[in-house]
Protein backbone atom coordinates (compact mmCIF):
# COMPACT_ATOMS: atom_id res chain seq x y z
CA UNK A 1 0.00 0.00 0.00
CA UNK A 2 1.68 3.09 -0.89
CA UNK A 3 2.02 5.79 1.96
CA UNK A 4 0.30 8.94 0.47
CA UNK A 5 -2.74 6.51 -0.33
CA UNK A 6 -5.96 8.48 0.40
CA UNK A 7 -7.99 6.19 2.42
CA UNK A 8 -11.49 6.29 4.04
CA UNK A 9 -11.24 6.60 7.95
CA UNK A 10 -14.81 4.21 8.00
CA UNK A 11 -16.09 2.17 5.54
CA UNK A 12 -19.48 0.58 5.71
CA UNK A 13 -20.22 -2.51 3.47
CA UNK A 14 -23.76 -3.93 2.81
CA UNK A 15 -24.80 -6.83 1.16
CA UNK A 16 -28.07 -9.46 1.70
CA UNK A 17 -25.44 -11.92 1.86
CA UNK A 18 -23.81 -10.34 5.41
CA UNK A 19 -24.41 -12.99 7.84
CA UNK A 20 -26.62 -14.51 5.04
CA UNK A 21 -24.82 -17.80 3.09
CA UNK A 22 -26.74 -18.24 0.38
CA UNK A 23 -24.27 -17.30 -2.89
CA UNK A 24 -21.02 -16.50 -4.05
CA UNK A 25 -21.11 -12.35 -2.35
CA UNK A 26 -20.71 -14.36 0.42
CA UNK A 27 -17.49 -15.68 -0.06
CA UNK A 28 -16.27 -12.66 -1.17
CA UNK A 29 -17.03 -10.70 1.71
CA UNK A 30 -16.51 -13.48 3.95
CA UNK A 31 -12.95 -14.42 3.29
CA UNK A 32 -11.88 -10.36 2.73
CA UNK A 33 -13.13 -9.75 5.71
CA UNK A 34 -9.83 -10.29 7.61
CA UNK A 35 -7.67 -8.55 5.23
CA UNK A 36 -9.60 -5.16 5.18
CA UNK A 37 -9.63 -5.49 9.03
CA UNK A 38 -6.15 -5.62 9.16
CA UNK A 39 -5.93 -2.01 7.72
CA UNK A 40 -9.09 -0.55 9.21
CA UNK A 41 -10.09 -2.55 12.67
CA UNK A 42 -12.90 -1.58 14.16
CA UNK A 43 -13.96 1.06 11.63
CA UNK A 44 -14.70 -1.85 9.21
CA UNK A 45 -18.47 -2.25 9.49
CA UNK A 46 -20.71 -4.91 7.41
CA UNK A 47 -24.35 -4.24 7.16
CA UNK A 48 -26.49 -7.46 6.68
CA UNK A 49 -29.90 -8.35 7.26
CA UNK A 50 -31.66 -9.49 10.42
CA UNK A 51 -33.62 -12.54 8.88
CA UNK A 52 -32.65 -14.07 11.69
CA UNK A 53 -34.94 -11.75 13.63
CA UNK A 54 -36.16 -13.60 17.30
CA UNK A 55 -33.54 -16.53 16.84
CA UNK A 56 -30.05 -16.83 16.89
CA UNK A 57 -27.95 -16.95 14.05
CA UNK A 58 -25.31 -19.07 13.55
CA UNK A 59 -23.24 -16.96 11.26
CA UNK A 60 -23.39 -13.61 14.02
CA UNK A 61 -22.51 -13.23 17.84
CA UNK A 62 -24.33 -10.27 19.25
CA UNK A 63 -22.27 -8.14 21.98
CA UNK A 64 -24.80 -5.52 23.40
CA UNK A 65 -22.05 -3.86 24.66
CA UNK A 66 -20.30 -2.92 21.29
CA UNK A 67 -21.15 0.42 19.78
CA UNK A 68 -24.48 0.71 22.16
CA UNK A 69 -25.16 4.38 21.36
CA UNK A 70 -25.18 3.71 17.68
CA UNK A 71 -27.54 0.81 18.34
CA UNK A 72 -29.82 3.67 20.66
CA UNK A 73 -29.41 6.50 17.65
CA UNK A 74 -31.76 3.78 15.40
CA UNK A 75 -34.19 2.81 17.93
CA UNK A 76 -34.95 6.40 18.61
CA UNK A 77 -35.69 6.42 14.43
CA UNK A 78 -37.83 3.67 15.13
CA UNK A 79 -36.27 0.89 13.88
CA UNK A 80 -33.56 -2.13 15.96
CA UNK A 81 -30.42 -3.29 14.95
CA UNK A 82 -28.56 -6.22 16.71
CA UNK A 83 -24.66 -4.95 16.87
CA UNK A 84 -22.07 -7.66 16.92
CA UNK A 85 -19.37 -9.65 15.32
CA UNK A 86 -19.52 -11.87 11.79
CA UNK A 87 -18.45 -15.24 13.49
CA UNK A 88 -15.42 -15.36 10.37
CA UNK A 89 -11.76 -15.17 10.61
CA UNK A 90 -11.20 -11.16 11.25
CA UNK A 91 -14.46 -11.64 13.52
CA UNK A 92 -15.57 -8.21 11.68
CA UNK A 93 -18.01 -5.21 13.18
CA UNK A 94 -21.22 -6.20 12.12
CA UNK A 95 -24.94 -5.20 12.09
CA UNK A 96 -28.12 -6.83 11.58
CA UNK A 97 -30.76 -4.68 10.93
CA UNK A 98 -34.54 -5.47 11.10
CA UNK A 99 -36.05 -3.94 7.57
CA UNK A 100 -39.73 -5.19 9.03
CA UNK A 101 -40.92 -1.88 10.07
CA UNK A 102 -40.21 -0.11 6.70
CA UNK A 103 -42.53 -2.06 4.88
CA UNK A 104 -45.58 0.07 6.14
CA UNK A 105 -43.49 3.20 4.56
CA UNK A 106 -43.12 0.80 1.08
CA UNK A 107 -45.22 2.58 -1.35
CA UNK A 108 -43.92 6.15 -0.20
CA UNK A 109 -39.95 4.81 -0.59
CA UNK A 110 -40.59 3.60 -3.94
CA UNK A 111 -42.54 6.86 -5.23
CA UNK A 112 -39.53 8.92 -3.87
CA UNK A 113 -37.13 6.87 -5.35
CA UNK A 114 -39.14 7.29 -8.60
CA UNK A 115 -39.39 11.26 -8.44
CA UNK A 116 -35.61 11.23 -7.33
CA UNK A 117 -33.71 8.66 -9.19
CA UNK A 118 -36.27 7.93 -11.71
CA UNK A 119 -36.06 4.21 -10.06
CA UNK A 120 -39.07 2.52 -11.17
CA UNK A 121 -40.39 0.07 -8.97
CA UNK A 122 -43.96 -0.40 -10.87
CA UNK A 123 -43.35 -3.94 -12.27
CA UNK A 124 -41.63 -5.16 -8.95
CA UNK A 125 -42.24 -9.05 -8.07
CA UNK A 126 -40.70 -11.98 -5.87
CA UNK A 127 -37.65 -10.72 -3.55
CA UNK A 128 -37.97 -7.41 -5.35
CA UNK A 129 -39.70 -5.32 -1.87
CA UNK A 130 -37.88 -7.12 0.75
CA UNK A 131 -34.45 -7.03 -0.37
CA UNK A 132 -35.18 -3.03 -1.31
CA UNK A 133 -36.77 -2.53 2.35
CA UNK A 134 -33.46 -3.87 3.91
CA UNK A 135 -31.41 -1.97 1.40
CA UNK A 136 -33.46 1.04 2.68
CA UNK A 137 -32.96 0.18 6.14
CA UNK A 138 -29.04 -0.21 5.71
CA UNK A 139 -28.38 3.11 4.05
CA UNK A 140 -30.95 4.64 6.60
CA UNK A 141 -28.62 3.09 9.78
CA UNK A 142 -25.98 4.30 7.91
CA UNK A 143 -27.11 7.98 7.59
CA UNK A 144 -28.22 8.08 11.11
CA UNK A 145 -24.60 6.95 12.14
CA UNK A 146 -22.72 9.38 9.97
CA UNK A 147 -24.89 12.69 10.45
CA UNK A 148 -24.64 12.08 14.33
CA UNK A 149 -20.86 10.54 14.92
CA UNK A 150 -19.11 10.57 11.75
CA UNK A 151 -19.50 13.79 10.20
CA UNK A 152 -15.98 14.90 9.99
CA UNK A 153 -14.86 11.56 8.92
CA UNK A 154 -14.12 10.20 5.41
CA UNK A 155 -16.61 7.48 4.83
CA UNK A 156 -17.00 5.26 2.01
CA UNK A 157 -20.16 3.16 1.89
CA UNK A 158 -19.88 0.22 -0.61
CA UNK A 159 -23.23 -1.83 -1.85
CA UNK A 160 -23.72 -4.77 -3.78
CA UNK A 161 -25.67 -6.13 -6.34
CA UNK A 162 -28.96 -4.41 -7.07
CA UNK A 163 -30.34 -5.52 -3.65
CA UNK A 164 -28.22 -2.79 -1.47
CA UNK A 165 -28.76 -0.06 -4.72
CA UNK A 166 -31.85 2.06 -3.00
CA UNK A 167 -30.13 2.21 0.46
CA UNK A 168 -27.17 3.60 -1.18
CA UNK A 169 -29.08 6.33 -3.59
CA UNK A 170 -31.14 7.84 -0.73
CA UNK A 171 -28.04 7.82 1.52
CA UNK A 172 -25.81 10.08 -1.29
CA UNK A 173 -28.73 12.23 -1.40
CA UNK A 174 -28.84 12.88 2.37
CA UNK A 175 -25.25 12.47 3.28
CA UNK A 176 -23.55 14.27 0.33
CA UNK A 177 -19.89 13.56 2.42
CA UNK A 178 -20.34 9.72 2.03
CA UNK A 179 -18.41 8.60 -1.09
CA UNK A 180 -20.50 5.51 -2.35
CA UNK A 181 -19.02 2.86 -4.58
CA UNK A 182 -21.41 0.09 -6.21
CA UNK A 183 -20.77 -3.15 -6.96
CA UNK A 184 -22.34 -5.41 -9.39
CA UNK A 185 -21.20 -9.11 -10.07
CA UNK A 186 -23.36 -9.74 -12.33
CA UNK A 187 -25.55 -8.10 -14.24
CA UNK A 188 -29.49 -8.85 -13.36
CA UNK A 189 -30.15 -8.59 -17.23
CA UNK A 190 -27.02 -10.41 -18.70
CA UNK A 191 -28.39 -13.52 -15.61
CA UNK A 192 -31.87 -13.67 -16.95
CA UNK A 193 -30.78 -13.52 -20.89
CA UNK A 194 -28.58 -16.12 -19.84
CA UNK A 195 -31.03 -18.34 -17.84
CA UNK A 196 -34.29 -17.93 -20.74
CA UNK A 197 -31.72 -19.73 -22.98
CA UNK A 198 -30.68 -16.86 -25.37
CA UNK A 199 -27.99 -16.57 -27.49
CA UNK A 200 -25.94 -14.36 -25.12
CA UNK A 201 -22.90 -14.07 -26.77
CA UNK A 202 -23.45 -14.52 -30.44
CA UNK A 203 -25.60 -11.31 -30.38
CA UNK A 204 -24.30 -9.48 -27.70
CA UNK A 205 -23.45 -6.08 -29.58
CA UNK A 206 -27.17 -6.51 -30.43
CA UNK A 207 -28.75 -6.47 -26.75
CA UNK A 208 -29.89 -2.92 -25.32
CA UNK A 209 -30.20 -3.48 -21.56
CA UNK A 210 -33.89 -1.46 -21.28
CA UNK A 211 -35.55 -3.42 -23.73
CA UNK A 212 -34.04 -6.71 -22.59
CA UNK A 213 -35.44 -6.06 -19.05
CA UNK A 214 -39.23 -4.95 -20.85
CA UNK A 215 -39.32 -8.74 -22.69
CA UNK A 216 -37.75 -10.32 -19.66
CA UNK A 217 -39.98 -8.43 -17.08
CA UNK A 218 -36.96 -7.78 -15.24
CA UNK A 219 -37.67 -3.72 -15.31
CA UNK A 220 -37.51 -3.20 -11.64
CA UNK A 221 -34.41 -4.65 -10.69
CA UNK A 222 -32.49 -3.20 -13.96
CA UNK A 223 -33.28 -0.01 -13.10
CA UNK A 224 -32.60 0.22 -9.87
CA UNK A 225 -29.27 -1.84 -10.87
CA UNK A 226 -28.85 0.72 -13.22
CA UNK A 227 -29.66 3.68 -11.82
CA UNK A 228 -26.78 2.67 -8.87
CA UNK A 229 -24.39 2.32 -11.64
CA UNK A 230 -24.73 5.80 -12.72
CA UNK A 231 -24.89 7.42 -9.64
CA UNK A 232 -22.48 5.97 -7.51
CA UNK A 233 -18.75 7.31 -6.88
CA UNK A 234 -17.12 4.78 -8.28
CA UNK A 235 -18.76 1.65 -10.05
CA UNK A 236 -16.91 -1.02 -9.52
CA UNK A 237 -17.57 -4.59 -11.31
CA UNK A 238 -15.32 -7.90 -10.47
CA UNK A 239 -13.77 -9.02 -13.87
CA UNK A 240 -13.27 -7.31 -17.59
CA UNK A 241 -15.54 -10.24 -18.66
CA UNK A 242 -18.54 -8.66 -16.77
CA UNK A 243 -17.49 -4.61 -17.43
CA UNK A 244 -17.69 -5.28 -21.06
CA UNK A 245 -21.62 -6.62 -19.99
CA UNK A 246 -21.68 -3.30 -18.00
CA UNK A 247 -20.63 -1.15 -20.85
CA UNK A 248 -23.67 -2.89 -22.97
CA UNK A 249 -26.21 -3.24 -20.74
CA UNK A 250 -25.96 -1.08 -18.32
CA UNK A 251 -24.69 1.86 -20.64
CA UNK A 252 -21.92 2.47 -18.07
CA UNK A 253 -18.50 0.54 -17.94
CA UNK A 254 -17.15 0.03 -14.62
CA UNK A 255 -14.55 2.69 -12.85
CA UNK A 256 -12.48 0.18 -11.06
CA UNK A 257 -12.36 -3.86 -11.34
CA UNK A 258 -12.26 -6.09 -8.22
CA UNK A 259 -11.13 -9.42 -9.07
CA UNK A 260 -12.33 -11.77 -6.25
CA UNK A 261 -9.94 -13.63 -4.16
CA UNK A 262 -9.24 -16.27 -1.37
CA UNK A 263 -7.91 -16.89 1.49
CA UNK A 264 -5.75 -19.35 2.57
CA UNK A 265 -6.42 -19.78 6.08
CA UNK A 266 -9.30 -22.14 4.98
CA UNK A 267 -6.99 -24.82 3.60
CA UNK A 268 -6.10 -27.26 6.09
CA UNK A 269 -2.01 -28.01 6.63
CA UNK A 270 -0.58 -31.46 5.31
CA UNK A 271 -1.41 -34.01 7.88
CA UNK A 272 -4.59 -32.38 8.55
CA UNK A 273 -5.31 -32.26 5.16
CA UNK A 274 -4.40 -35.62 4.36
CA UNK A 275 -7.19 -36.84 6.91
CA UNK A 276 -9.86 -34.76 5.47
CA UNK A 277 -9.08 -36.13 2.37
CA UNK A 278 -9.25 -39.42 3.47
CA UNK A 279 -12.33 -39.28 5.64
CA UNK A 280 -13.79 -37.60 3.45
CA UNK A 281 -12.99 -40.12 -0.10
CA UNK A 282 -14.15 -42.91 2.81
CA UNK A 283 -17.38 -41.31 3.19
CA UNK A 284 -18.66 -40.64 -0.67
CA UNK A 285 -17.25 -44.13 -1.28
CA UNK A 286 -19.96 -45.76 1.56
CA UNK A 287 -22.50 -43.62 0.33
CA UNK A 288 -22.22 -44.89 -3.52
CA UNK A 289 -21.69 -48.33 -2.06
CA UNK A 290 -25.47 -47.93 -0.10
CA UNK A 291 -26.78 -46.17 -3.24
CA UNK A 292 -25.91 -48.66 -6.10
CA UNK A 293 -24.58 -52.17 -4.06
CA UNK A 294 -21.48 -51.73 -5.79
CA UNK A 295 -17.83 -51.54 -4.10
CA UNK A 296 -15.05 -48.93 -4.64
CA UNK A 297 -11.61 -48.96 -4.82
CA UNK A 298 -8.72 -46.37 -3.06
CA UNK A 299 -7.75 -46.09 -6.88
CA UNK A 300 -11.91 -44.45 -7.64
CA UNK A 301 -11.35 -41.08 -9.78
CA UNK A 302 -13.64 -39.14 -7.61
CA UNK A 303 -14.95 -36.13 -9.56
CA UNK A 304 -17.57 -33.38 -8.73
CA UNK A 305 -19.27 -29.81 -9.55
CA UNK A 306 -20.96 -27.27 -7.40
CA UNK A 307 -22.75 -24.12 -7.50
CA UNK A 308 -25.69 -22.15 -7.15
CA UNK A 309 -28.70 -23.88 -8.43
CA UNK A 310 -28.55 -22.42 -12.19
CA UNK A 311 -29.04 -25.23 -14.88
CA UNK A 312 -27.36 -23.28 -17.63
CA UNK A 313 -25.78 -20.82 -16.41
CA UNK A 314 -23.33 -23.20 -14.42
CA UNK A 315 -23.17 -25.84 -16.82
CA UNK A 316 -25.02 -28.03 -15.79
CA UNK A 317 -26.34 -29.75 -18.76
CA UNK A 318 -23.03 -29.85 -20.15
CA UNK A 319 -21.27 -31.56 -17.27
CA UNK A 320 -23.94 -33.86 -17.04
CA UNK A 321 -23.33 -34.45 -21.22
CA UNK A 322 -20.03 -34.90 -20.67
CA UNK A 323 -20.84 -37.47 -17.76
CA UNK A 324 -22.70 -39.31 -20.83
CA UNK A 325 -19.95 -39.22 -23.25
CA UNK A 326 -17.15 -40.63 -20.26
CA UNK A 327 -19.84 -42.99 -19.37
CA UNK A 328 -19.66 -44.71 -23.63
CA UNK A 329 -15.75 -43.84 -23.02
CA UNK A 330 -15.19 -46.13 -20.26
CA UNK A 331 -17.12 -49.19 -21.05
CA UNK A 332 -14.61 -51.26 -21.23
CA UNK A 333 -12.34 -49.91 -18.57
CA UNK A 334 -10.93 -51.24 -14.98
CA UNK A 335 -11.37 -47.22 -13.43
CA UNK A 336 -14.53 -46.54 -11.66
CA UNK A 337 -15.57 -42.74 -11.28
CA UNK A 338 -17.66 -40.86 -8.83
CA UNK A 339 -19.39 -38.13 -10.40
CA UNK A 340 -21.47 -35.68 -7.42
CA UNK A 341 -23.06 -32.81 -8.62
CA UNK A 342 -23.33 -30.73 -5.53
CA UNK A 343 -26.09 -28.46 -5.71
CA UNK A 344 -28.98 -27.30 -3.66
CA UNK A 345 -32.36 -28.22 -4.53
CA UNK A 346 -35.78 -28.17 -3.24
CA UNK A 347 -35.08 -30.29 -0.64
CA UNK A 348 -37.22 -32.74 1.45
CA UNK A 349 -34.59 -34.19 3.56
CA UNK A 350 -32.38 -37.20 4.17
CA UNK A 351 -33.36 -40.72 2.11
CA UNK A 352 -34.31 -42.82 5.18
CA UNK A 353 -34.06 -46.15 2.72
CA UNK A 354 -29.95 -44.93 2.47
CA UNK A 355 -29.67 -43.99 6.03
CA UNK A 356 -31.17 -47.01 7.01
CA UNK A 357 -28.83 -48.92 4.57
CA UNK A 358 -25.58 -46.72 5.73
CA UNK A 359 -26.53 -48.19 9.54
CA UNK A 360 -26.73 -51.25 8.61
CA UNK A 361 -23.51 -51.52 6.94
CA UNK A 362 -21.85 -49.96 10.10
CA UNK A 363 -22.34 -52.90 11.71
CA UNK A 364 -19.47 -55.46 12.22
CA UNK A 365 -18.77 -58.20 9.90
CA UNK A 366 -21.68 -56.65 8.02
CA UNK A 367 -21.87 -57.86 4.47
CA UNK A 368 -21.90 -55.16 2.18
CA UNK A 369 -25.13 -54.38 -0.06
CA UNK A 370 -25.18 -56.08 -3.59
CA UNK A 371 -28.31 -54.38 -5.07
CA UNK A 372 -29.15 -51.17 -5.83
CA UNK A 373 -31.47 -48.73 -3.89
CA UNK A 374 -34.14 -47.28 -6.21
CA UNK A 375 -33.54 -44.12 -7.64
CA UNK A 376 -29.56 -44.72 -6.96
CA UNK A 377 -28.61 -40.90 -8.04
CA UNK A 378 -29.97 -39.06 -5.32
CA UNK A 379 -28.86 -38.68 -1.74
CA UNK A 380 -31.42 -37.07 -0.21
CA UNK A 381 -35.74 -36.67 -1.29
CA UNK A 382 -36.62 -34.06 -2.93
CA UNK A 383 -40.36 -31.93 -3.06
CA UNK A 384 -40.55 -32.26 -7.22
CA UNK A 385 -38.09 -35.28 -7.30
CA UNK A 386 -40.00 -36.08 -10.61
CA UNK A 387 -39.22 -32.73 -11.82
CA UNK A 388 -35.96 -31.36 -11.11
CA UNK A 389 -34.58 -30.74 -13.50
CA UNK A 390 -30.84 -32.01 -13.20
CA UNK A 391 -32.47 -35.17 -12.05
CA UNK A 392 -34.79 -35.87 -15.23
CA UNK A 393 -31.58 -34.96 -17.82
CA UNK A 394 -29.98 -37.60 -15.90
CA UNK A 395 -32.62 -39.99 -16.42
CA UNK A 396 -33.10 -38.71 -19.76
CA UNK A 397 -29.09 -39.93 -20.72
CA UNK A 398 -30.03 -42.83 -19.09
CA UNK A 399 -26.99 -41.74 -16.02
CA UNK A 400 -29.08 -44.32 -13.75
CA UNK A 401 -26.35 -45.96 -12.20
CA UNK A 402 -26.29 -49.09 -13.20
CA UNK A 403 -24.11 -52.38 -12.58
CA UNK A 404 -22.47 -52.05 -16.25
CA UNK A 405 -21.74 -48.22 -15.89
CA UNK A 406 -17.98 -47.28 -14.83
CA UNK A 407 -19.25 -43.91 -14.13
CA UNK A 408 -21.74 -43.34 -11.41
CA UNK A 409 -23.52 -40.08 -11.11
CA UNK A 410 -24.80 -38.89 -8.19
CA UNK A 411 -27.06 -35.45 -7.01
CA UNK A 412 -26.26 -34.42 -3.54
CA UNK A 413 -28.91 -31.77 -3.47
CA UNK A 414 -28.18 -29.76 -0.04
CA UNK A 415 -26.22 -27.10 1.56
CA UNK A 416 -22.99 -29.25 2.65
CA UNK A 417 -22.87 -27.35 6.22
CA UNK A 418 -21.74 -30.65 7.71
CA UNK A 419 -25.50 -31.95 8.92
CA UNK A 420 -27.12 -32.38 6.19
CA UNK A 421 -28.35 -36.14 7.49
CA UNK A 422 -26.58 -37.99 4.92
CA UNK A 423 -22.88 -36.51 4.27
CA UNK A 424 -22.59 -34.87 7.24
CA UNK A 425 -19.39 -33.25 5.93
CA UNK A 426 -18.63 -29.66 5.14
CA UNK A 427 -17.96 -28.36 1.62
CA UNK A 428 -14.41 -27.54 2.05
CA UNK A 429 -13.89 -31.14 3.27
CA UNK A 430 -15.47 -32.62 0.48
CA UNK A 431 -13.44 -30.65 -1.78
CA UNK A 432 -9.95 -32.41 -0.49
CA UNK A 433 -11.48 -35.69 -1.34
CA UNK A 434 -11.60 -34.84 -5.03
CA UNK A 435 -9.29 -35.56 -7.63
CA UNK A 436 -10.57 -33.04 -10.10
CA UNK A 437 -13.67 -30.37 -10.45
CA UNK A 438 -15.44 -29.36 -13.47
CA UNK A 439 -17.25 -26.09 -13.97
CA UNK A 440 -18.75 -26.11 -17.51
CA UNK A 441 -19.67 -22.17 -17.08
CA UNK A 442 -22.05 -20.18 -19.40
CA UNK A 443 -22.20 -17.59 -17.66
CA UNK A 444 -19.78 -16.58 -14.33
CA UNK A 445 -18.57 -13.43 -13.91
CA UNK A 446 -15.87 -14.79 -11.80
CA UNK A 447 -16.49 -18.20 -10.28
CA UNK A 448 -15.56 -18.96 -7.02
CA UNK A 449 -16.09 -22.70 -7.23
CA UNK A 450 -12.51 -23.43 -9.64
CA UNK A 451 -10.79 -20.70 -7.07
CA UNK A 452 -11.95 -22.76 -4.19
CA UNK A 453 -10.58 -25.90 -5.97
CA UNK A 454 -7.05 -25.17 -6.31
CA UNK A 455 -7.20 -23.39 -3.10
CA UNK A 456 -7.70 -26.99 -1.80
CA UNK A 457 -4.59 -28.23 -4.63
CA UNK A 458 -7.59 -30.15 -6.67
CA UNK A 459 -6.91 -29.49 -10.55
CA UNK A 460 -10.20 -28.24 -12.16
CA UNK A 461 -11.86 -27.49 -15.51
CA UNK A 462 -13.41 -24.46 -16.53
CA UNK A 463 -14.46 -22.15 -19.49
CA UNK A 464 -13.69 -19.02 -21.06
CA UNK A 465 -16.73 -17.82 -20.11
CA UNK A 466 -15.85 -17.10 -16.68
CA UNK A 467 -13.70 -14.53 -15.15
CA UNK A 468 -11.45 -16.61 -13.04
CA UNK A 469 -11.31 -18.88 -16.67
CA UNK A 470 -10.16 -15.63 -18.61
CA UNK A 471 -7.77 -14.28 -15.77
CA UNK A 472 -5.84 -17.67 -15.62
CA UNK A 473 -5.43 -17.15 -19.35
CA UNK A 474 -4.26 -13.32 -18.43
CA UNK A 475 -1.79 -14.96 -16.02
CA UNK A 476 -0.37 -17.49 -18.53
CA UNK A 477 -1.03 -15.59 -21.48
CA UNK A 478 -2.38 -18.74 -22.81
CA UNK A 479 -5.12 -20.88 -22.28
CA UNK A 480 -5.06 -23.02 -20.04
CA UNK A 481 -4.21 -26.90 -19.89
CA UNK A 482 -4.85 -29.09 -17.10
CA UNK A 483 -1.26 -29.70 -16.75
CA UNK A 484 -1.08 -26.11 -15.58
CA UNK A 485 -4.03 -27.34 -12.59
CA UNK A 486 -6.99 -25.52 -14.29
CA UNK A 487 -7.94 -26.26 -17.87
CA UNK A 488 -9.40 -23.41 -19.53
CA UNK A 489 -11.70 -24.40 -22.23
CA UNK A 490 -13.78 -22.86 -24.84
CA UNK A 491 -17.04 -22.18 -24.54
CA UNK A 492 -19.61 -20.15 -27.01
CA UNK A 493 -23.21 -20.25 -27.85
CA UNK A 494 -23.18 -23.19 -29.98
CA UNK A 495 -20.04 -25.45 -29.28
CA UNK A 496 -22.17 -27.48 -26.16
CA UNK A 497 -21.18 -31.19 -27.26
CA UNK A 498 -17.55 -30.05 -28.20
CA UNK A 499 -17.04 -28.94 -24.84
CA UNK A 500 -18.64 -32.14 -23.34
CA UNK A 501 -16.12 -34.15 -25.14
CA UNK A 502 -13.11 -31.66 -24.18
CA UNK A 503 -14.10 -32.15 -20.69
CA UNK A 504 -13.66 -36.34 -21.25
CA UNK A 505 -10.38 -35.44 -22.98
CA UNK A 506 -9.49 -34.14 -19.72
CA UNK A 507 -10.74 -36.47 -17.34
CA UNK A 508 -9.31 -39.21 -19.17
CA UNK A 509 -5.77 -37.80 -19.68
CA UNK A 510 -5.99 -37.67 -15.29
CA UNK A 511 -7.03 -41.38 -15.23
CA UNK A 512 -4.12 -41.94 -17.71
CA UNK A 513 -1.90 -39.57 -15.77
CA UNK A 514 1.10 -40.97 -13.54
CA UNK A 515 1.26 -40.31 -9.71
CA UNK A 516 4.25 -37.92 -10.29
CA UNK A 517 1.84 -36.24 -13.21
CA UNK A 518 -0.68 -35.94 -10.40
CA UNK A 519 0.99 -34.25 -7.99
CA UNK A 520 2.64 -31.56 -10.39
CA UNK A 521 -1.00 -30.91 -11.70
CA UNK A 522 -2.12 -30.04 -8.01
CA UNK A 523 0.54 -28.17 -7.11
CA UNK A 524 -0.08 -26.19 -10.38
CA UNK A 525 -3.12 -25.73 -9.34
CA UNK A 526 -2.26 -24.58 -5.88
CA UNK A 527 -0.21 -21.38 -7.44
CA UNK A 528 -2.88 -19.97 -8.61
CA UNK A 529 -4.88 -19.85 -5.31
CA UNK A 530 -1.32 -18.43 -4.35
CA UNK A 531 -1.27 -15.84 -6.65
CA UNK A 532 -5.27 -15.07 -6.23
CA UNK A 533 -4.38 -14.31 -2.42
CA UNK A 534 -6.72 -11.19 -1.20
CA UNK A 535 -3.59 -9.55 -0.03
CA UNK A 536 -2.44 -9.60 -3.43
CA UNK A 537 -5.96 -8.50 -5.15
CA UNK A 538 -7.18 -5.79 -2.28
CA UNK A 539 -4.86 -3.21 -3.88
CA UNK A 540 -7.91 -3.02 -6.32
CA UNK A 541 -10.40 -2.14 -3.12
CA UNK A 542 -7.58 0.60 -2.48
CA UNK A 543 -8.05 2.05 -5.81
CA UNK A 544 -11.63 2.33 -5.61
CA UNK A 545 -11.99 3.98 -2.21
CA UNK A 546 -9.16 6.61 -3.84
CA UNK A 547 -11.25 6.90 -6.72
CA UNK A 548 -14.75 7.55 -5.00
CA UNK A 549 -12.72 10.04 -2.14
CA UNK A 550 -11.57 12.22 -5.20
CA UNK A 551 -14.78 12.91 -6.10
Amino acid sequence: MAKNQNLPDVVFETSWEVCNKVGGIYTVLSSRAKTLKERFGDNLVFIGPDIWAGKENPLFREDAKLLADWRMDAKREGFAVRIGRWTIPGQPVTVLVDFRAFFAQKNDIYAKAWDDFHVDSLHAYGDYDEASMFSFAAGRFAEIIVKKRLAKKKVIYQAHEWMSGLGMLFLKQQCPNVRTIFTTHATSIGRSISGNNKLLYEYFYGYNGDQMASELNMEAKHSIEKQSAHMADCFTTVSHFTDRECRQLLDKPADVILPNGFELDFVPKATEYSKQRRDARRRIMQIATALTGESFNDDTLIISTSGRNDFRCKGFDVYLEAMRQLRDRLKDSERKVISLIEVPCWLFGPRKDLLKRLEEMQVENAEMPNTPLETPMITHDLYNLNEDRILCLMKDLGLTNGPEDKVKVILVPCYLDGKDGILNTHYYDMLTANDLTIYPSYYEPWGYTPLESVAFKTPCITTDLSGFGQWVNEVLDREGTIQDGVAVLHRDDRNYHECAAAICDNIEHVLNASHEEIDNMRRSASKFATKAQWKNFIKHYYKAYEFALSK
